[in-house]
């Protein structure tokens, strides 16, 4: 795959999330259409040091291919950091950034063939956003598919209406948010022990993985250990 030009993109809408995360749109004026697949990301180029490669840093696509030169991106606030105070901060709408791709093998594989469970945490979620509305919107075959997401509190839970709207669209796609730290009506605890249940019986199962190192390292071997082959796990690791 041939590495994308730098572009110049223009920031033309910002939404609060929740408390510490944003919404970004992304406007490419010197496309008709920015293409790319369901799950890519792309990596922006912010003025927060002198080298490069300490400017770069990297955001999967949280919207789908829709025709369009518009592009969404969903970021968290990690205060500790230099990049996303920039963007919290900085950028408005009208802001220019640069950036490059889209980038990336973390995609489905078609035909969907087996069962499809997308295991995520935090923003970890914005891939996986692109991919059910993609299969969703394009009316692509598929068995059964488990979006099991994992975030501390039902504040902190990203797309909450729009994923319970398209559970009740979509025949045989469950979504599972569970919160690690309150009790609500819905899945309390870690997102392992709810894809160890389901697997119990173990189907022809294709497992796509996204968050932080941690719970894709737990979850890769928590897989394994369920009887499925290391090329049935797909990852895309943050930080």
């Amino acid at each position: 795959m041939s590495l994308q030009p730098w572009r110049k993109g223009i920031v033309i809408k910002i939404i609060d999330e929740t408390i510490d995360t944003k919404r970004f749109w992304i406007q490419v004026p010197e496309l008709e259409k920015f293409e790319f697949l369901p799950g890519q990301f792309v990596t922006l180029d912010l003025p927060i040091h002198e080298k490069p490669n300490k400017r770069w840093r990297s955001y999967s696509i949280a919207s789908w291919p829709d025709g369009t030169n518009i592009f969404e991106l969903l970021i968290v606030l990690n205060p500790n950091g230099l990049g996303t105070p920039y963007l919290f901060n900085n950028i408005k709408c009208g802001s220019e950034i640069d950036f490059r791709g889209p980038q990336g093998v973390f995609t489905l594989r078609e035909p969907i063939v087996n069962d499809l469970y997308l295991i995520c945490t935090g923003t970890g979620i914005a891939p996986f956003r692109s991919m059910v509305n993609h299969i969703h919107q394009h009316q692509i075959a598929y068995h059964k598919i488990y979006l099991i997401y994992g975030c501390r509190k039902k504040n902190n839970l990203l797309y909450y209406e729009e994923l319970n709207q398209l559970q009740s669209d979509m025949q045989n796609f469950h979504y599972i948010p569970t919160l690690s730290r309150e009790e609500w009506e819905g899945k309390s605890g870690y997102v392992h022990a709810i894809y160890e249940e389901l697997c119990q019986q173990e189907n022809q199962s294709s497992f796509y993985l996204c968050g932080w190192k941690d719970m894709i390292d737990e979850a890769k071997n928590r897989i394994i250990n369920l009887g499925y082959d290391k090329k049935d796990l797909h990852l895309e690791i943050y930080g």
